[in-house]
């Protein structure tokens, strides 16, 4: 990929990552548009008290994402009837996971981009309106707001000889009625920033599907919390231990009766120490039994489902009122369907797949950036377990010294010999782009700093890129104490009775 020929970047996302990704890119010169599928930026942190429709029971397969790809509409296309205007817009951009309570668990400390300070004052830990105002103000600031396209979807994205294809879908909508209007556009480049928290996870657990058919109201996954007050005087099952699940305990637990939070142990889960008084970890969850002869009783809202969960180790839960599953998402691109794989499994993946049957990572990228097999396809945003804004931000500035013509990318084979070693010390996976581990974040950047600002020194730029600050090393210092000591913590004795 020549810097060269990249006059014209496609920025899928106004997230964080896809708002510094289009600020940076501007500052460097080529044409940017940045496609945003809601009316606002803000990404994951924008509060929609709305939810999304509930997926499939189990999963679909990862191509499909979180929507049905819409049908071709012409500029002439009679508007809908105006009752129809809400149930378009859900459907164009499904709202997001966030919910009223929802802070920030790594400090803004952590989190502050080289684009923008934090307001004076900001706590470590705030809000997500103020988050949400932190990217709008970036967005503002730099220039996004004017290049944005709201309430438009990228429904496709294919590579035509040297050009980039995109098809999208935008919502017009008038004081008449909404109307859905089709375009094509053509760019050198794609950056994809559209996140983590679209398609939900739904686990195959025996019987769930059959609960979720009882009582649709009632078993739903964590994308659509809100708040806990619907818990009120309830018995709820939470499946999964990570940010969320807890989360969704810690609020609920001044409404609900017990909360019972189902976990297999994983490396990735919270420590039960955390947990609320009135909650109780049980181990993992073997299936779901429908009483399938009180189903056609009489039932009001303050019954439980009529029937029980068994658990790995054979215990029963009985009297629950709903489960919200806490069980993460699904790596999806559905506007990328020819790099999905949905019938191969992750190690049989081959040099040009990106997603493949688990959904559990997105393979066959330099620096979980640069797609190999062709390079002007980037991503911004696919790590986790890192600070969010800042590491994102240093993403974003990478891609647009790349694009800007500010440094290079390695040959291919070399890319591809990186990425080689990386899935030999790494397992595929969940795990894959997890930067947990000790030092491993600020490895990762030290190493994305060193090359630009070696390529700099090669081509004679004075302009270089700085890494985290000592502040920054200060704060996460403070966290890693922080989490060692949660970890350490005995748990509490929760309600033994199941």
């Amino acid at each position: 990929m020549a810097s060269n020929n990249v006059k014209r970047v496609a920025v899928i996302g106004a997230g964080i990552s896809g708002v510094c990704s289009a600020a940076h890119l501007l500052k460097q010169g080529p044409e940017v548009i940045l496609f945003e599928r809601s009316g606002i930026a803000g990404g994951v942190w924008h509060f929609d008290e709305r939810s999304a429709l509930e997926p499939s029971y189990p999963n679909e397969n990862p191509s499909l994402g979180d929507y049905k790809t819409t049908l071709p509409h012409a500029d002439d296309t009679p508007p809908p009837e105006s009752g129809e205007d809400l149930g378009l817009e859900i459907i164009l951009a499904p709202p997001g996971p966030c919910y009223a309570g929802l802070m920030n668990n790594v400090s803004t400390r952590l989190m502050k981009t080289s684009l923008l300070d934090w307001p004076e004052g900001t706590e470590d830990f705030v809000s997500q309106k103020v988050l949400e105002e932190y990217v709008q103000t970036i967005a503002d600031v730099h220039g996004v707001s004017a290049v944005a396209r709201y309430h438009t979807r990228v429904e496709d994205v294919q590579k035509r000889g040297t050009e980039w294809v995109i098809r999208t879908t935008t919502l017009h909508k008038a004081s008449f009625g909404s109307q859905l209007v089709q375009r094509q556009w053509i760019f050198d480049a794609i950056i994809v920033a559209s996140g983590h928290y679209n398609m939900p996870r739904v686990p195959d657990f025996p019987g769930l599907q059959e609960w979720k058919h009882a009582r649709p109201d009632r078993v739903w996954h964590s994308k659509g919390y809100r708040n806990p007050q619907l818990f009120k005087d309830q018995n709820i099952l939470l499946i999964g231990a990570g940010v969320s699940s807890c989360d969704i305990a810690k609020e609920s637990s001044a409404y609900a009766q017990h909360i019972f939070q189902s976990s297999r142990g994983g490396a990735l889960d919270l420590p039960a120490s955390i947990l609320p008084n009135n909650a109780t970890r049980v181990g993992g969850i073997k299936s779901f039994e429908l009483d399938e002869r009180r189903l056609d009783e009489k039932s009001s809202d303050s019954d439980p489902i009529p029937g029980k969960i068994i658990l790995d180790d054979g215990q029963e839960l009985t009297n629950i009122h709903s489960v919200v599953l806490c069980t993460g998402y699904i790596i999806s691109y559905p506007f990328l369907p020819n790099l999905h794989s949905d019938t191969t499994p992750a190690h049989q993946a081959d040099e040009s797949v990106l997603v493949t049957a688990d959904g559990n990572m997105v393979h066959n990228l330099y620096k979980d950036i640069f797609y190999i097999e062709d390079p002007s396809l980037i991503f911004v945003g696919v790590p986790y377990h890192i600070s969010t804004f800042s590491f994102f931000d240093m993403q974003a500035q990478s891609v647009a010294r790349v694009l800007g013509g500010k440094a290079s990318l390695p040959t291919q084979q070399e890319m591809r010999d990186d990425y080689a070693q990386r899935v030999k010390r790494s397992a595929l996976g969940r795990d894959f782009h997890s930067l947990r581990g000790s030092n491993e974040e600020q490895a990762y950047v030290a190493d994305l700093v060193e090359w630009m600002n070696r390529d700099a020194v090669r081509l004679g730029i004075e302009d270089k890129m700085q890494g985290h600050t000592p502040e920054w090393h200060e704060a996460k210092k403070d966290m890693e104490e922080k989490l060692k000591w949660l970890r350490d913590r005995p748990p509490k004795q929760g309600i033994s009775q199941i």
